[in-house]
């Protein structure tokens, strides 16, 4: 089977419901962040550091290529990931994909007293949220085979969520941007 990637905003629970779905359905898990800072001996914002953010943004792209070569994955993309419009197409070609779908107020609140997003290093962190979420939005919806709204829902909600949406998007293979909707809250 082609792998299975979660895309979305950093705290959309990525890593958490990708794991979650590899595990139930006997699928090896790769996080394509720790994966990167696995290769290099050094963590994201320390690559950050050293060569920038298009530094950062060549190795992820590399990275992407040969993971998506993979059978019989999950794989939980960097937030990012959707910027370069190479890595969008390889997305769509070699993996069905999952938009983890997130307000930008719930990332908010989920990200508000982290500090290792180097991106949210900034003096005014809740602004950037906002203005990433106006900028990557569009490109997640490209990339996306399947939508799945979020909100405020725990982890094994949006686990049984997107496993809904996976099996009805197999079963009509070739529909795009199946939407899963719900009041987010569960």
């Amino acid at each position: 089977m082609e792998p299975i990637v979660f895309i979305g905003m950093m705290g959309a629970g990525k890593t958490t419901v990708g794991r979650a779905y590899a595990a139930r359905h006997g699928l090896a898990f790769i996080d394509s962040d720790q994966e990167l800072e696995a290769r290099t001996g050094v963590s994201i914002p320390t690559i950050f550091a050293v060569e920038g953010e298009a530094g950062f943004r060549e190795r992820e792209t590399r990275l992407l290529a040969e993971l998506l070569g993979r059978e019989d994955i999950v794989l939980a993309t960097g937030g990012g990931v959707v910027l370069r419009p190479e890595n969008r197409a390889q997305l769509r070609r070699r993996g069905i994909v999952v938009y983890l779908h997130v307000p930008p107020e719930v990332l908010w609140e989920r990200l508000r007293h982290d500090r290792h997003r180097p991106l949210l290093q900034v003096p005014q962190p809740r602004q950037r949220i906002f203005e990433l979420y106006a900028q990557r939005d569009p490109l997640y919806r490209e990339a996306a085979d399947i939508v799945v709204d979020g909100g405020r829902m725990k982890p094994a909600a949006m686990l049984a969520r997107v496993e809904d949406a996976v099996r009805g998007y197999l079963s009509g293979r070739g529909e795009r941007a199946v939407i899963a909707q719900g009041e987010g809250d569960a």
